[in-house]
Parts: structure tokens; C-alpha cells; sequence
């Protein structure tokens, strides 16, 4: 499985933004998409989850309310929808993958098989 994160860039404190995450190859009914984040010097940091098949959503504390996740089955897409973005929130965030859905494991990036190469978001106050 491929996947390639796109729609980071420059905002505004309280603005939004639309990051897309694009899967290739075979992804079966177990899987489950997630986001991540990094800032500098900081480990990375669960955002949000999906199962691929369910519909089953999880949220990190810091995003909740604020932000929130979508699949599209039929093109193979994950979207994270980012609003009242706060300068804390800058960071690359990264889309990932994982073969089997554990929820008490849903936000623990060691349990993600596959990463994409992230997408940058800088949040100016």
C-alpha cells in the first residue's frame, strides 16, 4: 500500500484547511486510515482514524471538535477536514495505514504498517 498526503500549506489562526491522504493498492475491509502529526522536536502525535470498512472514527484529545475525518471508498481517498486552526497545530502531518483494527492500539503509531511522506501545515497567529 502507497499513500500520499497533499493539501498542507500556510494559514491563518482560525482558518482551514482540506488535507487528502491517496491510497494505492490492495486495501481490504480491515484496514483502518489515520493522520499523525509532528512538530519540531516533538513525537509524533495521533490526530484522527478511520475503518476502512465501518466507518469507525477516532479522534485525538487536541483535535476534537475541530477537526474531522472522511473516507471515499470509491476513489480510495482519506480527508481530514482541519477548521479554527490554532499555531499549535503547525506541524507535517502524515497519513498512515494499518492491516487490523484494535481499539485500544487505534492511536498508537507503532501499530501503523504503512506511512506517507507527510504534508507540511504552518498555522501563523
Amino acid at each position: 500500500v502507497q499513500l500520499q498526503a497533499s493539501g498542507g500549506g500556510l494559514v491563518q489562526a482560525g482558518g482551514s484547511l482540506r488535507l487528502s491522504c491517496a491510497f494505492s493498492g490492495r486495501i481490504f475491509s480491515s484496514y483502518v486510515m489515520g493522520w499523525f502529526r509532528q512538530a519540531p522536536g516533538k513525537d509524533r502525535e495521533f490526530i484522527a482514524a478511520i475503518s476502512w470498512s465501518w466507518g469507525a472514527i477516532y479522534y485525538g484529545d487536541a483535535v476534537k471538535g475541530r477537526f474531522t475525518i472522511s473516507k471515499d471508498t470509491a476513489q480510495n481517498t482519506v480527508v481530514l477536514q482541519m477548521n479554527n486552526l490554532k499555531p499549535e497545530d503547525s506541524a507535517v502531518y502524515y497519513c498512515s495505514a494499518r492491516r487490523t483494527f484494535h481499539s485500544a492500539t487505534i492511536k498508537v503509531k507503532s501499530a501503523y504498517d504503512y506511512w506517507g511522506q507527510g504534508t507540511l501545515v504552518t498555522v501563523s497567529s
